[in-house]
């Protein structure tokens, strides 16, 4: 798979490559912007929390028209991104298990690299008044994840 970060050493890294994923590409970049730097078992406990309506995810690019929310540190606009963070946390567990296979220890292991992007665009038609019909279109996202053992 085409990453788009190529200065990593192979024998401590795992990578994970999420391909044309149904979930919001402006979610899915916030949540790869928090996540980034993170020990997986931190990231992994933010994702559970963000899917029980716990904790937010701070919008920092996308957050024209975002209320404010409690619980965020250093920012103040958020939301609860349940689609993108129940999908991502697969992929970090897919990491942590490729990890695993690698024979890296997992309590170690720190998300050096998370980026999500537009994938293809699904094209559709909605049907509206007079015969007429409006593009109704569906994107899809490309999230790749590279951890490392530190």
């Amino acid at each position: 798979m085409p990453y788009s970060r190529t200065d990593i050493d192979e024998t401590k890294t795992a990578k994970v490559y999420g391909k044309n994923m149904n979930i919001s590409p402006k979610h899915s970049r916030e949540i790869c912007n928090t996540i980034k730097g993170m020990k997986i078992e931190r990231a992994k406990e933010l994702l559970e929390s963000t899917i029980k309506i716990e904790t937010p995810i701070p919008f920092k690019r996308y957050y024209k028209k975002v209320g404010h929310k409690k619980g965020l540190s250093k920012w103040f606009a958020g939301r609860y991104p349940v689609k993108a963070s129940t999908n991502l946390l697969k992929l970090l567990k897919e990491a942590e298990a490729n990890a695993e296979y690698k024979g890296l220890n997992t309590t170690k292991l720190r998300i050096i690299h998370a980026s999500a992007y537009r994938g293809r665009v699904i094209p559709g038609f909605m049907p509206r008044a007079f015969g007429r019909a409006s593009p109704y279109n569906k994107e899809l996202t490309n999230v790749e994840i590279i951890v490392e053992e530190r």
